[in-house]
């Protein structure tokens, strides 16, 4: 049985070795990328898939501004182990993200993918036609739904990141953490 949770701080590691599986290094040359970069993931908007107690989908949703100052939130990545594939789990996190984020008042989230796949959860890209990317995309792959009427009536202009900056780490605090760990592993040796 496979349960839709919040992800939590302890579920990086596996979510990031999900990503690398099912998208390869080239997820981190995608212009959805560079508007997710030093952000942090919308609040209560990130969720993952677990089977048995391992991590076998992740969804997230960003803040974004579509254009003229529109709130927006971004989809992606959507990533389901390939293991798991073909049982719905995908489907189950993207219901879960799209109920969440209408439940929390958003107006409408954006994407970029398959717009056949998508389509049956009611994104499609003529609520895009006016907005555009900052980078390379296929314009027919960047889709929207509107989770409130209207939410991107007249949006036009650039997708812009937003939302919240991630912390940047502690330079110094990570070289003392080096330090004193290596400072015990010596010690255990000796």
């Amino acid at each position: 049985m496979v349960t839709i949770c919040t992800e939590r701080f302890s579920d990086a590691a596996g979510r990031e070795t999900l990503l690398d599986a099912a998208y390869g290094r080239a997820r981190f040359t995608k212009t959805s990328e560079r508007l997710r970069e030093g952000r942090l993931p919308a609040e209560q908007l990130a969720f993952v898939a677990l089977h048995q107690g391992r991590l076998v989908g992740t969804v997230r949703l960003w803040h974004v501004s579509a254009g003229s100052e529109r709130p927006a939130l971004l989809l992606g990545p959507l990533a389901v182990h390939p293991d798991f594939r073909n049982r719905g789990i995908g489907s189950m996190l993207m219901r879960h993200a799209i109920n969440a984020a209408r439940r929390l008042g958003h107006g409408a989230v954006l994407l970029v993918g398959d717009a056949p796949y998508y389509a049956r959860f009611g994104f499609a890209a003529d609520l895009t036609a006016a907005l555009w990317m900052p980078g390379r995309y296929d314009r027919d792959r960047l889709l929207a739904l509107e989770l409130r009427p209207g939410a991107l009536a007249g949006a036009r202009g650039l997708i812009a990141a937003a939302g919240a900056l991630a912390p940047k780490p502690d330079l110094n605090a990570l070289v003392a953490a080096d330090r004193e760990s290596h400072r015990r592993v010596m010690r255990r040796a000796a």
